[in-house]
């Protein structure tokens, strides 16, 4: 596939944005996943991803804070699970399903941070699930 994306219905080329990261990142989740299986408690997946990050030497920061701010003043916080590289927001969960909630959520990170791009990870029990999630503000 390249670094090029076609959409089918469209015909339109798109670059795919950050692709090898985007790979370390979801081999570190299928890693974590293949260590420890599922069912266990978010925040031991965080952990565990968090070593996975640094074994295969993808700079991080953990819980990320980001102010939300309206006419010049805090209005709240937000609490990235990981930024990798300072490119792409990841966001872990626990889950059988994927949710709409879940991407709204990110989305609204994007927005606040100005990041290109986040990947939401699900930790399923019948595996790895995730969605690359690009901001297109």
């Amino acid at each position: 596939m390249g670094d090029k994306y076609t959409n089918m219905n469209t015909g339109i080329n798109a670059k795919v944005i950050y692709p090898e990261l985007s790979y370390k990142i979801v081999g570190a989740a299928f890693n974590v996943f293949n260590d420890i299986g599922y069912g266990m408690n978010e925040k031991y997946y965080q952990h565990a991803f968090a070593k996975a990050l640094e074994c295969g030497k993808v700079p991080f920061k953990k819980e990320q804070m980001v102010k939300l701010n309206y006419d010049g003043r805090s209005i709240g916080t937000y609490f990235l699970d990981f930024v990798a590289d300072d490119k792409i927001i990841v966001e872990l969960k626990v889950r059988q399903r994927l949710g709409y909630i879940h991407i709204k959520q990110v989305m609204s990170y994007l927005k606040v941070t100005g990041y290109k791009l986040a990947i939401l990870i699900y930790f399923t029990r019948d595996g790895i699930k995730y969605r690359r999630i690009v901001n297109v503000i």
